[in-house]
């Protein structure tokens, strides 16, 4: 077991990160005098791998969409009991989730931390998969993949995807399709399972006033040591353009619905926070509440309190993204883009700049108040394999002017652009 300790002389704060010898990647971070507990078992396995390879495979192998999502789904049930109901003995609220990159188990206490832990770190280890009961899952995400094709906020932003990217399969609905969800059995769970759920591939997560002593002793004594498999999962090529610059949709909404993204080339997990950063900022000096532009689109009726935007990036994917309500979103898509030829040309205002990133960074270190906040802030950087939770903080206050003018330019081709609306049914 190789321990040490990660401190940040900016924020005076710190954590203990331990490569367990079992393989497993842990970080702790104690925040004394906090009642809640939280912890994060997560693996980078999400919906875009479907094509991967170990050293026990001769070439790449890849199989159905929405396998992660199942799996995740699965790992909940036992061959004895349902994990929540363990929870409720624990008094721990359960949960997890699947994204592009990514699945990861998680609970929240208040007492009884070491017991809940050991569920988490049991039952994530312990598959257990039949053609009967993979069968009767088909049918609930069967369900779930329809309620989703419902919800115009969900399609508003896969439409986005699916007009942005030719090939990569974050294109595709996490929890899959119908027809590539009727071609998952228990073999292929269990070889998803083996492959992407290996301690090598994983990171444990954990905040609050907790003792890591008593942490690491559960640790030594329920993981399971495996062999590094030299995982490789890979995306198709995907063209510089866009595959479709707008894509359309009805549904029963009042107003409107759009999400306007900019394709941009993906990056490097060494490389990905310092660009989403600057990313993020860019699209704050935009359009954020404090913008000209926004107020003018605002008090010109073209957005509402909904708007938004985000910097959507990962495993091989990177798109700044608008969206909200409007009733002429393509007015709002040629007046953004007017903005973006203007500070092109302009840059942005110094001032503007700095007010945008002081207030950046004072969220994050708010954030550092939240045992919740920093423990996802440690799985995020434990799953981008870099183990630092400090390099957004640092990304941040070394953030230039200049680096976001360059950004912009970069990461906003006005001529590279993908815009989805969903429109109210004509009656």
């Amino acid at each position: 077991m190789k321990k040490e300790i990660i401190s940040n002389a900016r924020t005076g704060e710190k954590y203990t990160r331990v490569l367990h010898d079992s393989g497993l990647e842990i970080l702790i971070w104690k925040t004394e005098g906090h009642s809640v507990k939280h912890a994060l078992f997560g693996t980078r396995y999400g919906s875009v791998n479907t094509t991967f390879k170990t050293s026990d495979d001769p070439d790449f192998v890849t199989v159905p969409n929405g396998i992660a999502h199942y799996l995740e789904h699965k790992l909940f049930e036992n061959e004895d009991c349902d994990v929540f109901d363990l929870y409720a003995q624990t008094g721990a609220s359960g949960n997890a989730y699947t994204s592009f990159d990514r699945t990861c188990y998680l609970f929240s206490c208040t007492d009884n931390f070491i017991p809940s832990l050991r569920i988490l770190l049991d039952f994530v280890q312990k598959p257990y998969f039949t053609e009967e009961t993979v069968r009767k899952e088909q049918g609930i995400i069967g369900q779930e993949i329809r309620m989703y094709d419902d919800s115009p906020d969900w399609k508003v932003f896969f439409n986005l995807l699916e007009g942005i990217y030719h090939k990569n399969p974050v294109r595709i609905d996490i929890a899959g399709t119908q027809e590539s969800i009727a071609m998952i059995n228990a073999d292929l769970l269990y070889r998803c399972y083996n492959t992407f759920y290996n301690l090598h591939n994983m990171v444990l997560a954990i905040a609050g006033d907790v003792d890591e002593d008593e942490i690491l002793s559960v640790c030594d004594e329920l993981l399971k040591p495996c062999e590094n498999k030299d995982l490789v999962s890979i995306v198709p090529d995907e063209p510089d353009t866009v595959k479709d610059s707008y894509r359309e949709q009805s549904f029963e909404v009042a107003v409107p619905m759009f999400n306007l993204g900019f394709k941009s080339k993906p990056v490097s997990n060494d490389d990905i926070v310092r660009e989403t950063v600057l990313c993020n900022m860019a699209e704050e000096l935009l359009m954020g509440e404090t913008s000209e532009l926004y107020k003018t689109l605002y008090d010109g009726g073209l957005i509402n309190s909904a708007f938004y935007f985000e910097t959507f990036s990962g495993d091989g994917f990177f798109v700044p993204i608008f969206g909200g309500e409007s009733r002429d979103p393509e007015k709002v898509r040629e007046m953004l883009n007017a903005e973006i030829k203007r500070r092109l040309t302009e840059g942005f205002d110094p001032e503007s700049f700095e007010i945008a990133r002081k207030h950046y960074y004072g969220s994050l270190i708010k954030g550092l108040g939240s045992p919740e906040s920093i423990a996802t802030g440690l799985i995020n950087a434990g799953l981008r394999g870099t183990g630092d939770a400090f390099s957004v903080i640092e990304a941040v206050a070394n953030a230039s002017l200049e680096d976001v003018n360059a950004c912009l330019k970069t990461r906003f081709d006005t001529d590279n652009s993908t815009l989805s609306v969903i429109r109210p049914i004509e009656k």
